[in-house]
């Protein structure tokens, strides 16, 4: 066995997770010779723009019913089990672990030595031990990165073993079929294995941090992107795929804390990670040109197609998947916090693709009506998104992240409250959705105008403007707002049948009731009476 690349006094696996020999392995190489020997093996190829793009095979996206918790001392008694949170025995664990280093025992392995949390205070350091360079070199854009000096004493707190090529037994190894990924908090380990999809990485250490940073140290944890203003405000954006979570914090005006993960201590925001994993389906640059420009050399495509003999991506090609991405660090876009860490936020939007066409184009929350949408956390599916849908489909994902939340909502949801309680902070409620009737009769709002609204939010502007209620959710909407025409503001006048606009929001004002039944027996009643009003 050989070591290469760059590596500390600590560099040892055996130590680490346990593996006594492999063949050679590969100490955080540079992005370069990650992408150099991606290319050797076959791995990979150069897009025109100096982006290595690469297939992860079967799996082109999570597999959420294939992930589980170790049920342990730590777990049993805290973790919000259920078709989210999966048990795990800690035997089988440890069965499937010593095949796992048994596999691993005949390859090359590539090490990467990074961590989570730009706040020092809560700073995780993570251990990344993959099969493939373009797994490591994913965790090097996705991670928080070291300087060569930090390398040296390097300690790792977790480790994630990821390995694409070993394929479970589920009457041997107890997971449901022969892909997994498995977290265990006792050994601060998390496990990937018969899946080649880097999301499961960056996730797995996502739904870690959402048990430690919540449960251990009252800090709030968050799927949500966050920006800061020329005087210093921080606005976070909290929203579920396909609401403009990403677009709309990428303002020229603002610089970039993250797209995806932060937490929010006592003392601000701060940055899970050191880069930004964005889908690129329809992707162009005059729609997103700051994803558009980040994607050059270091950059990681994932599954996206090109024509025939070129080295040119087509991002309208979705036929390996929908779900076509891209990684890269942060020092990819130019207008970005440095650190990645700001101040206690000032504004908060929760962005919602309403289909239906019920919920106003932004409207403010009051602090009980914030815990109660973020705890529901919705959006809708549209006709065609996927079989079977032929008309709009609600779509309810607590904290706008169910996937990745350890615990039971209602405590991410206190937590919210809590930071909220005795502040100013705002919280806007977005509908970057459908107006004047639901998808089919109506029309997707323009981007200028969210912006536009945002905007106006974010300045101050909406403070002393007048606003109205609208029925059955009883949410607050402005009555005009600069550069948005005030007939959009008011959903119900945008709709040329008005009794059809009522019969739609009773239908979406049950639907959020029914979807929060499962979480009231744990939530405190402020929250409770913050649901929309419909008649029994």
């Amino acid at each position: 066995m050989e070591l290469h690349g760059r590596f500390g006094k600590h560099a040892d696996l055996f130590q680490s997770i346990g593996l006594e020999k492999s063949a050679d392995q590969y100490w955080n190489l540079t992005p370069a010779e990650l992408i150099e020997d991606c290319i050797i093996l076959g791995e990979g190829m150069l897009t025109d723009r100096g982006a290595l793009a690469i297939e992860t095979g079967e799996f082109t996206g999570r597999s959420p019913k294939d992930r589980y918790i170790v049920k342990d001392a730590i777990t049993e008694n805290a973790v919000w089990w259920g078709n989210i949170n999966i048990g795990f025995e800690p035997a089988k664990f440890e069965a499937l672990y010593a095949r796992m280093l048994t596999h691993l025992a005949e390859r090359e392995l590539y090490v990467r030595d990074v961590y989570a949390c730009a706040d020092v205070a809560y700073r995780m350091n993570i251990r990344v031990v993959t099969e493939l360079p373009w797994s490591s070199l994913f965790a090097h854009n996705m991670f928080l990165r070291l300087e060569g000096h930090e390398l040296e004493d390097f300690l790792p707190e977790w480790h994630i073993v990821c390995a694409p090529s070993f394929v479970a037994n589920p009457e041997i190894d107890g997971t449901r079929q022969h892909n997994f990924a498995i977290l265990n908090f006792s050994k601060k380990m998390i496990l990937i294995g018969g899946t080649g999809y880097t999301g499961e990485i960056k996730k797995g250490i996502f739904s870690a941090l959402n048990f430690i940073l919540p449960y251990q140290k009252n800090v709030l944890s968050m799927h949500c992107s966050a920006n800061i203003g020329q005087e210093g405000d921080t606005a976070i954006f909290f929203g579920l795929s396909g609401t403009g979570k990403t677009t709309l914090s990428s303002d020229p005006n603002r610089r970039l804390i993250g797209d995806d993960e932060h937490g929010w201590s006592a003392s601000g925001v701060f940055n899970f990670e050191g880069g930004c994993y964005a889908k690129t389906i329809d992707l162009s640059e005059e729609k997103e040109p700051q994803i558009f420009q980040a994607i050059r050399f270091g950059a990681l495509l994932e599954n996206v197609g090109f024509p025939r003999e070129t080295s040119t991506p087509d991002y309208t090609d979705s036929s390996i998947t929908e779900n076509t991405r891209v990684s890269y660090p942060l020092y990819h876009i130019e207008n970005i916090a440095m650190p990645s860490i700001g101040a206690v936020p000032k504004n908060i939007f929760f962005l919602t693709a309403d289909a239906f066409g019920v919920l106003p184009p932004i409207s403010k929350l009051t602090h009980e009506q914030a815990m109660y949408h973020f705890m529901s956390g919705y959006t809708a599916k549209v006709a065609g998104t996927e079989i079977g849908i032929t008309e709009p489909s609600t779509t309810f994902s607590a904290c706008f992240g169910a996937a990745f939340l350890p615990l039971h909502p209602a405590k991410y949801a206190n937590l919210l409250g809590e930071k909220l309680a005795g502040t100013d902070i705002k919280i806007w409620l977005v509908n970057t959705g459908w107006s004047g009737g639901s998808y089919g009769v109506g029309s997707r709002m323009k981007l200028t105008h969210t912006r536009a609204m945002i905007t106006a939010a974010l300045k101050g502007k909406l403070d002393g403007v007048s606003f109205e209620k609208m029925p059955f959710f009883e949410l607050a909407f402005p009555t005009s707002c600069e550069g948005v025409p005030s007939d959009l503001l008011n959903p119900r006048n945008t709709w040329a049948d008005k009794s059809a606009y009522d019969q739609t929001a009773a239908h979406l004002a049950t639907k959020f009731v029914e979807n929060f039944e499962q979480f009231a027996s744990q939530t405190d009643q402020n929250i409770l009476s913050a649901a929309p009003k419909v008649l029994v």
